[in-house]
């Protein structure tokens, strides 16, 4: 009785996880758990009392499907002062987190054939989003060299007729690496010369190390055009319980999917606009402070898994994750269907780390490893890696 396009969809790699992770917690083990992609801080106070106060002040209607006014001007006001890009109210568009912008985005786009370029390794949903709106995500290699980040070259090489979109992740997930501007412009020019547009997922862009992040939409008035810039204030300010992204383009699209998410949800809750209002105007130190706590956190971690013998990995620019090449230990382990799922498994079932299996990205010889909990954990979770890499060897 399920539709056709259900069986066609892969569950969660890391929700299989995390449930996994979940029953032995209940049975009493002790778990490192190195796959979780959510900050390990709380949402900041000052945002939990601008949510707090709506409550109280009855903020608990129905409001705008495209979201409340006052919430996004100021997101209007972060993307000219912070991006250089500059929106129209009605260009912006409130929703239930990033993943949903990406979502209305993708509806707003694709009817059934229509291919999506996906850049390898990406994050986990891109390509069964694209599924299940009946599109066709083409995976494209990338190179190790230029930190998995896809060039002109490999883009020229893939487009087709029926292209609509590219997805850009920056920072990448799960790589940490951070586009530069040459590198974007070049990618702008063959989108534009091509009619394809550019879905820019730029959640992780406050937790950049860098001092040189640039937004697609800010290049010039033709990247603009064809870029749905997606962001939100789940990492950023720790508010992933809350539920609150945006999408900023222009407005022939955003008009588009402001009708979609009209019909599907009408907006996201106003207490969580609110909260997200008060994050925006009052929070940036606290914003600042954790990213300063990732960069020490990653400092750290890429020193002891230096120290780790057969491993090797990309250093991140920007998120919080590091992905692990592991493919000299691939010998090693005797596997049916996925390398990094087998090793992944039995570095959960025999020395209690949980990482991710590379597999869940398209890219079988990695793992990704979050250091968004405490660092204590991440380096003793980097000790029994490496206890479990000298018991291959050995």
């Amino acid at each position: 009785m399920l539709s056709k396009k259900i069986s066609n969809i892969t569950p969660s790699y890391t929700i299989g996880i995390s449930t996994k992770i979940t029953e032995l917690k209940k049975q009493g083990i002790d778990i490192i758990n190195l796959s979780i992609g959510e900050p390990d801080f709380f949402t900041p106070k000052k945002a939990k009392e601008e949510g707090i106060k709506a409550i109280h002040d009855n903020k608990t209607k129905y409001d705008a499907a495209s979201g409340l006014k006052n919430l996004k001007k100021v997101i209007q006001e972060k993307l000219e002062m912070e991006n250089n890009i500059s929106y129209d109210l009605d260009e912006i568009v409130i929703s239930s987190g990033a993943k949903h912008a990406i979502t209305n985005t993708l509806i707003a786009f694709l009817d059934p054939g229509d291919e999506v370029i996906i850049p390898k390794p990406y994050w986990v949903s891109y390509s069964e989003m694209v599924k299940l709106l009946d599109g066709v995500p083409i995976f494209v290699d990338t190179d190790r060299q230029n930190d998995f980040k896809i060039t002109a070259s490999d883009l020229e090489k893939t487009i087709s007729p029926k292209t609509k979109l590219l997805f850009i992740t920056n920072p990448s997930n799960p790589t940490g690496a951070v586009y530069q501007k040459k590198e974007l412009m070049s990618i702008v020019d063959i989108c534009y010369e091509n009619n394809v547009h550019i879905i820019a997922d730029e959640i992780y862009e406050k937790i950049c190390y860098t001092n040189n992040f640039v937004s697609i939409a800010s290049l010039s008035e033709k990247a603009k055009e064809i870029t749905i810039t997606i962001n939100g204030l789940s990492k950023s300010a720790a508010m992933t319980g809350w539920r609150i992204g945006y999408s900023a383009c222009k407005k022939e699209i955003a008009t588009a999917i402001a009708t979609i998410q009209g019909h599907l949800v009408s907006h996201p809750s106003t207490i969580s606009q609110w909260a997200a209002y008060g994050a925006l105007t009052l929070c940036k130190n606290e914003m600042e402070e954790m990213v300063k706590i990732y960069k020490n956190r990653r400092d750290k971690v890429i020193l002891e898994l230096s120290k780790v013998s057969n491993l090797s990995f990309i250093k991140p620019q920007g998120a919080f994750y590091i992905f692990i090449d592991i493919s000299k230990l691939k010998n090693k382990i005797q596997y049916k269907n996925s390398f990094s799922i087998e090793f992944s498994n039995k570095l959960l079932d025999k020395y209690k780390v949980a990482v991710v299996p590379g597999i869940a990205f398209g890219m079988d010889d990695y793992i990704r490893i979050s250091y968004a909990c405490n660092i204590n954990d991440v380096i003793e979770g980097i000790n029994r890696l490496n206890k479990f890499i000298e018991d291959l060897n050995s």
